[in-house]
């Protein structure tokens, strides 16, 4: 069996198109979306995420302001241009990229976001929304691979689901999406005794550990969904995910590859919540 590759770069050309349409209808009730991106410090692999959703931000019709700071930049002045970019009108969203220098808290900053503004989907109150299926902003990576798996043609009600992570910002509110899909979930990390286990009856699989070949073929039902959230580096250096993508390919009914699976899609998502934001201040004033 060769899997269907589920290619983010192409689901993302076809969502931004429609994302340009609505930044236009926008643009015509005389709002420009705007997303303010913060980078602080010299991190290679953030510069090129920032860097990517600048650029997707352009050619979609979305405003970016993009702030770069100094490492030694202190906690107490970037939460004050936070304050300050909440409180202006032309800023919809807000993005502080991660990681953060050690001595700056990255909670104290994702709660120092406006709510309406929180496009990554990361407060403590999106996450409760997320949880209590109230609407709000869905954190762009988990979103962006619900996305692809409907891409898939993947009906989610009654088909088992396997996480393999729990962290705040994928595994947990990836569980919670799954879930809203009356998908039934299980989530596994570090602690799971035989991973091989659970993944075995999975139709769905979200790899989203960081740690290359932790899903491999043995481990995979013939014919599921497998999504790699994963972002490494291989013996030659190259980008790899969490999945053996040669191998889990000849298993799988369809996989995302690594780069040009889900890194996409995530920025995809970060602009659906941008122009929302916008959006909904539209009606605010309507």
């Amino acid at each position: 069996m060769n899997a269907r590759i589920l290619d983010g770069n192409a689901l993302s050309a076809q969502m931004r198109g429609q994302f340009t349409e609505r930044a236009a209808a926008l643009t015509a009730h005389g709002i420009t979306p705007g997303l303010a991106v913060i980078l602080v410090g010299e991190d290679p692999a953030s510069a090129v995420y920032v860097r990517n959703k600048v650029a997707a931000c352009e050619k979609t019709g979305i405003r970016s302001i993009f702030e770069k700071y100094q490492a030694t930049l202190s906690e107490a002045v970037l939460l004050e241009r936070i304050a300050a970019l909440n409180n202006d009108p032309a800023v919809h969203g807000i993005l502080v990229q991660m990681p953060l220098p050690k001595h700056i808290n990255p909670h104290r900053v994702i709660e120092a976001i406006s709510t309406r503004k929180d496009v990554d989907g990361y407060s403590v109150l999106s996450a409760g929304e997320l949880l209590t299926g109230l609407s709000g902003f869905r954190p762009c990576t988990p979103w962006g691979c619900m996305k692809l798996i409907e891409s898939a043609g993947c009906d989610l009600r009654g088909k088992h689901a396997v996480v393999i992570g729990r962290s705040n910002t994928v595994g947990k509110p990836m569980a919670l999406l799954l879930l809203q899909a009356n998908a039934t979930v299980t989530v596994c990390h570090s602690a799971t005794p035989d991973l091989a286990v659970h993944t075995r009856q999975a139709d769905v699989i979200v790899a989203a550990v960081g740690r290359r070949n932790t899903l491999t073929a043995d481990m995979v039902k013939p014919g599921a969904i497998v999504i790699d959230v994963g972002m490494n580096r291989n013996d030659e250096g190259k980008l790899c995910g969490d999945v053996d993508f040669v191998g889990v390919s000849k298993v799988a009914g369809a996989i995302t590859p690594v780069p040009g699976g889900v890194g996409p899609m995530t920025i995809t998502m970060l602009l659906a919540n941008t122009l929302e934001s916008a959006e909904k201040t539209v009606k605010s004033k309507e």
